[in-house]
């Protein structure tokens, strides 16, 4: 490991790690893990701590008797969530003596590229100031169509907007295994993973935590966002000291996924891996983007139709009309106008569009698909 050379790292700390036995907070296993944090501060290390937690944190607060009798309800969880985030937050306080600060995200705050550049400015500003910022994120909020939806994968976007060189996925288990190692006497530890593919991914088991939204497969998932925007990852055992005793000399105690050599630019990496198609052009089957002019992108006659309710602005998929994926793009119009301009019997209007100033989609925002 390359711990002396780490200038900013992400660490995703999970709901089984703040709440175990969803009774509360507990220190029990963050104590080891706020110890790491100051040892890596006192290095020169700049931290940003991802914190699952608060609807865990917060569950005991509610009587499903008086409340609901079903504690899944979605309401009652953004009420723990909201109660559960003040607890968390404090907990975390109590085990620092140094300023934190709290920055709650939805899907929507990454996804909107000014927003996106804004949460890294105010990283970059706490950080500058020495205050550690605690990301969550907002479950008191959001909905299905906002919300990330495990923290694993919000760690790695937070990393890519915080361009960060490392980041840590604290899991319940040491790393990624050959096979379930609560099923299999026989699954080894897999140390290093230099690309991930779908071997990687059939490793992959589902989650073994009663608390946590995250499995191993959305830990690699996170991986990937992240080692394609050349930032080093690792998995390891957050509920032992020993982990983050191995981290700080020197060892890796878990799995160490290694960044690309050739990351991702960054604004093709957020467009591919951060931003959620809203809609989809779809075009004929000997389609090919152009090289040349914007304009040569997509041009209406290429237009067969449109799916899915988008406004101008949005982050679509161009895919073919055999189903293959082509790029996520960003649309100059609206999926009305361009349902009118995939109507063949608007041949005028079609030529009209074409010789305007904004083509259908711009040039600066495409993110091609890998094939």
């Amino acid at each position: 490991m390359n711990f002396e050379h780490w200038k900013r790292i992400v660490i995703k700390v999970g709901s089984a790690l703040i709440a175990p036995t969803n009774t509360g907070c507990s220190s029990e296993y963050l104590l080891s893990i706020a110890n790491f944090i100051k040892q890596c501060r006192s290095s020169g290390i700049q931290v940003v701590l991802v914190s699952s937690g608060s609807i865990a944190a917060g569950a005991h607060l509610f009587s499903p008797n008086k409340d609901s009798k079903n504690t899944d309800n979605i309401i009652i969880k953004k009420a723990m969530a909201a109660a559960g985030q003040a607890e968390m937050m404090a907990t975390w306080d109590t085990l620092f003596d140094f300023p934190t600060a709290q920055v709650l995200l939805t899907h929507a705050d990454l996804r909107k590229r000014d927003r996106y550049e804004s949460i890294r400015d105010t990283i970059d500003t706490l950080l500058e100031h020495d205050i550690l910022p605690i990301v969550n994120e907002n479950d008191a909020v959001t909905t299905d169509k906002l919300k990330v939806g495990d923290n694993d994968n919000l760690s790695a976007m937070v990393a890519t907007a915080a361009h960060a060189d490392t980041l840590v996925i604290c899991s319940d288990i040491e790393g990624l295994f050959t096979k379930n190692p609560h099923l299999h006497q026989d699954a080894k530890l897999v140390s290093d993973v230099y690309q991930i593919d779908e071997d990687i991914y059939a490793m992959a088991g589902g989650a073994t935590s009663s608390v946590g939204t995250g499995g191993m497969k959305t830990k690699i998932e996170a991986a990937e966002k992240a080692i394609s925007h050349g930032i080093d990852t690792y998995i390891v055992n957050g509920f032992k000291k020993q982990t983050f005793q191995a981290m700080l000399a020197g060892d890796n105690p878990g799995t160490h996924f290694f960044s690309d050599k050739n990351p991702m630019h960054d604004g093709v990496h957020w467009m591919r891996h951060t931003t959620r198609a809203l809609g989809e052009l779809i075009v004929g089957d000997q389609y090919k983007i152009g090289h040349n002019e914007a304009s040569d992108l997509l041009v209406a006659d290429d237009l067969l139709s449109v799916n899915g309710d988008f406004s101008s602005g949005d982050v679509v998929l161009l895919r073919k009309h055999n189903g293959d994926k082509l790029a996520k793009v960003k649309t100059n119009y609206s999926s009305c106008l361009l349902n009118f301009v995939a109507d063949s019997t608007n041949q005028d209007f079609s030529e009209e569009l074409d010789k305007t100033q904004d083509p259908i989609i711009s040039k600066q925002y495409i993110a091609l698909m890998e094939s």
